[in-house]
């Protein structure tokens, strides 16, 4: 029962601290576009010929 008086309260904060980062991060932008990424790196660089010798 004692190990509960510790560990709830860290437990707490520990999800606080993780939803005001996700908040945080929301806000600045992170989450705006989230299917570009799958796209580009398709698309990523154009290929160069090989030079046949």
């Amino acid at each position: 029962m004692n190990a509960l008086y510790l560990t709830i309260p860290i437990a707490l904060v520990i999800s606080v601290a993780a939803f005001f980062i996700f908040i945080w991060n929301y806000k600045s932008g992170q989450y705006d576009d989230v299917e570009g990424p799958k796209y580009r790196m398709l698309f990523d660089d154009e290929l160069e010929p090989r030079n046949k010798e």
